[in-house]
């Protein structure tokens, strides 16, 4: 069974942080099962986005996988946001969880 999106939410915010980076909750989606991006911010003008990956990725145990929603590794902040608007017109229900750390780290996987 997947982990609820307000659950899952919280808990990578609260991964973030420990680690000593800044993250926050932009915007709350369907508690149940929303889609979740992650806007990750290296604070030099540079970003990326995560989205969800596409169904066919999706593994036996239900975890959440995330997929860069551009090809470039790192793109200018202003692209980060159209790309999310363009996804909140798509889905309204979506969650946004904004991460900035000067790493780079992303905090979606383990390890």
């Amino acid at each position: 069974m997947r982990l609820r999106a307000d659950i899952f939410a919280a808990a990578l915010i609260r991964r973030a942080q420990v680690e000593g980076a800044y993250a926050t909750l932009r915007r709350r989606g369907a508690a149940e099962a929303g889609a979740i991006f992650v806007r990750l911010d290296r604070l030099d003008g540079t970003s990326a986005l995560f989205g969800p990956a596409p169904q066919s990725e999706i593994n036996d145990d239900g975890d959440r996988l995330f997929q860069r929603m551009h090809g470039d590794a790192w793109i200018d902040n202003l692209d980060v946001e159209e790309k999310l608007r363009r996804e909140l017109k798509f889905d309204p229900d979506l969650w946004i969880v904004d991460i900035e750390d000067r790493k780079g780290r992303d905090f979606l996987t383990s390890g």
